[in-house]
């Protein structure tokens, strides 16, 4: 009895030993790692697009594989099982939603990818003008062979401006469920000159696409989420400037159930280049009024659409009880009193000789 015992536990314990290991993985060999995902409506149904870059003697070769299916699981388990190799959607570093189904709506598709935990949360989020079969069509002759390229233009290390949106998955599936904050996605378009060209940012309200801003609005937008806002901006009148610091605070209160909040932004910029003779001061004066009535424009449209992508919401928090916070979309937003106050600070006028004052 003792000696079966015995034998009966080194069975068991030789059975843990296997289940405890890796043995549900498969080789890296064995796996496709696309870097791009687009998902498109077909009658409706998902398509789903994969760039897939495959090693060829020193380089690469791009590949698109597409699906369709009623889930985006569904359209996956087609695609592996029409591959040599198990798709590892984990590797996904951009994925591409279409203009069309941006509209229709986003919220399932994101709970989705939230729930299966498949996809990184961290990978950043585009909008496409294009058809998805013609985008991903001329993609694959894209001048990164890896498939990269598409990703550096959201890199702070590479392609990246202060006039582009930096949106990842946490982030919309956050807005979705936030009462006081949205969220806004870049918008992207196959280029002439270039593979692909920005053209401002879709403004995202409770995962349904509702409004557009455009790139130069965007750059506000990036003020106020902190992202930073070092880039060149055109001055009408014949001047340009390059900001190289910003800094921003707010003061918020409620006055009889309406929302007020002034907003102060100010601004260090380096004088590149002018036409005629201006002066600093009536650059400053310039370019103050040029951000103040860009902002007034997005803010009007926003307060239009119950679209709070600034977060504003998140400012007042303390003053309401969580069901008020509810209705702060369509009951304190659209009421909000706003107060921006631009204020620009020359710093240097670059290595030509100074205007003058």
């Amino acid at each position: 009895m003792y000696k079966r015992s015995i034998r009966i536990a080194i069975v068991w314990t030789y059975l843990l030993l296997m289940l405890s290991g890796c043995w549900d993985n498969k080789d890296i060999n064995h796996r496709i790692m696309p870097v791009v995902l687009g998902i498109a409506l077909e009658d409706g149904n998902y398509k789903a697009f994969l760039e897939i870059p495959y090693p060829k003697e020193d380089t690469f070769e791009l590949r698109i594989v597409s699906a369709v299916g009623n889930s985006l699981n569904q359209v996956m388990e087609d695609m592996s099982k029409n591959l040599e190799s198990d798709v590892d959607l984990l590797h996904v570093k951009v994925i591409i939603i279409e203009k069309g189904l941006a509209e229709e709506g986003v919220k399932d598709l994101f709970a989705g990818f939230m729930r299966s935990r498949d996809l990184s949360p961290k990978a950043l989020v585009a909008i496409s003008e294009n058809d998805l079969d013609d985008f991903f069509t001329a993609i694959t002759h894209e001048t990164n062979p890896d498939g990269t390229g598409l990703l550096d233009c959201f890199e702070k290390n590479a392609g990246w401006g202060p006039q582009i949106a930096l949106t990842r998955v946490w982030q919309v599936y956050r807005s979705i469920h936030s009462y006081t904050q949205d969220v806004a996605i870049p918008i992207i378009k196959l280029g002439s000159s270039t593979d692909w060209i920005q053209v401002g940012s879709a403004v995202i309200k409770n995962g349904r696409m509702v409004g557009q801003i455009s790139s130069d609005e965007t750059l506000l937008y990036n003020a106020f989420q902190g992202e930073g806002t070092y880039g060149k901006i055109e001055v009408l009148g014949g001047s340009s400037v390059l900001i190289i610091g910003d800094k921003m605070n707010h003061r918020s209160k409620m006055e009889n159930s309406t929302p007020n909040l002034q907003s102060n932004i100010r601004l260090k910029v380096m004088l590149l280049e002018t036409r005629g003779d201006p002066t600093v001061a009536e650059i400053k004066k310039e370019l103050e009024l040029l951000l103040t009535q860009r902002f007034n424009d997005m803010f009007t449209m926003l307060q239009t659409n119950e679209a709070d992508i600034l977060a504003i919401g998140q400012l007042f928090r303390k003053n309401l009880s969580r069901d008020e916070l509810k209705t702060w979309r369509s009951g304190y937003f659209p009421r909000l009193n706003m107060d921006l106050n631009v204020q620009v600070e020359i710093q240097n006028t670059g290595n030509l000789i100074s205007p003058k004052n």
